[in-house]
């Protein structure tokens, strides 16, 4: 059994036993595919972010122990290579999520194939909720609206056409005649790089704005709605998301804009009682130092600067107006967790 080209993501491949992915570090200018022999060789493609997007991590941390498995790992090496993989991103909780599913897979005893029919099970799954979330979203995008969306959540982070870029393209598609505004995403230019490559093949209008761009934007009345994404929501509602998320929910209210969170339930923490409890991800200096480009690095600061460089930040939940998920349009998170 293997992934059939209908079945899959923008950035993920698996052929006759074969994990491979795009190298989403040197996009858009390369489109460069790499074979991953191993879950060692996955965790350091995800480390370096040529592996991203929460639900993007988790399904190839899945499809890597399939992978395993059919070449022969045991149940021994299969569970220490889990615990790996789980550990690979402390913030985005769908890695989580999707491990502590093969695990109880592989304590079931299931061989190789049903470790494999697991995994794929797993990606269609996220392929069809993200159907949803677009479906979903959908409702709280007016006629002509003008969208500010920050990072990247589109198919590239996903199984299907994404989270918070999901709902974007499908508006596209209904003619809801929108445009969009891309934050440039700093330090590592997900929005710039990853959202308007996306966009562009999409056919979306859109406009790359700087993240210190979306105040005056918002100041002159050109943005009616922003749409964002979620590495992990607690169960009181706080969502932690690429770093800069927190300014622009800030913004938002101050500002009147509907503010809007799209993602997944698979990344709902309900053991997570609230933002403090949200592992916050450090990481390198030389990111914000300067930049890496498909030609190689460009620091523009001094060598030795001291840096702080946190990946996410989170956004309290009385400044979000509604969480979109693969089950329904929430404006008021306990409801949502009452009803479900």
């Amino acid at each position: 059994m293997e992934a059939s080209n209908d079945r899959l993501a923008t950035s993920l491949r698996f052929r006759q036993g074969q994990l491979s992915i795009l190298d989403q570090r040197l996009l858009p200018q390369q489109e460069r595919w790499h074979d991953c022999a191993d879950a060692d060789e996955l965790i350091a493609h995800i480390h370096s972010l040529a592996v991203r997007g929460a639900p993007l991590i988790g399904l190839s941390a899945a499809l890597m122990l399939a992978q395993s498995a059919l070449r022969g790992q045991d149940r021994t090496g299969l569970l220490a290579e889990l615990e790996r993989l789980r550990a690979a991103r402390p913030t985005a909780v769908n890695l989580m999520n999707y491990m502590d599913r093969m695990r109880s897979l592989i304590h079931a005893g299931a061989n190789a194939q049903e470790l494999l029919r697991g995994a794929l099970a797993i990606f269609d799954e996220d392929r069809a909720l993200c159907a949803r979330l677009a479906s979903h979203g959908l409702t709280q995008v007016p006629q002509g609206s003008r969208i500010l969306t920050h990072c990247n959540t589109g198919s590239l982070a996903t199984a299907g056409i994404g989270t918070a870029i999901g709902v974007i393209t499908h508006a596209h598609a209904q003619d809801r005649r929108i445009e969009v505004f891309v934050d440039e995403t700093r330090p590592l230019l997900q929005g710039a790089r990853l959202s308007c490559w996306e966009l562009a093949r999409a056919g979306v209008p859109y406009q790359l704005i700087c993240d210190n761009m979306a105040a005056s934007l918002m100041l002159e009345g050109r943005i009616d709605l922003v749409l964002v994404g979620a590495d992990r929501i607690a169960a009181n509602g706080d969502t932690a998301n690429k770093v800069g998320t927190y300014g622009l929910a800030v913004l938002a209210r101050h500002h009147q804009i509907p503010f809007f969170v799209v993602a997944p339930q698979t990344s709902i923490d309900l053991e997570c009682p609230d933002a403090s409890a949200i592992p916050i991800e450090q990481r390198s200096a030389d990111e914000v130092r300067g930049v890496a480009t498909a030609q190689g690095q460009m620091i523009w600061s001094p060598d030795d600067a001291p840096v702080c460089n946190p990946a996410f930040d989170v956004t309290p939940s009385e400044l979000i107006s509604g969480w979109i998920l693969d089950n329904g349009c929430w404006t008021d998170f306990a409801t949502y967790r009452a009803a479900c």
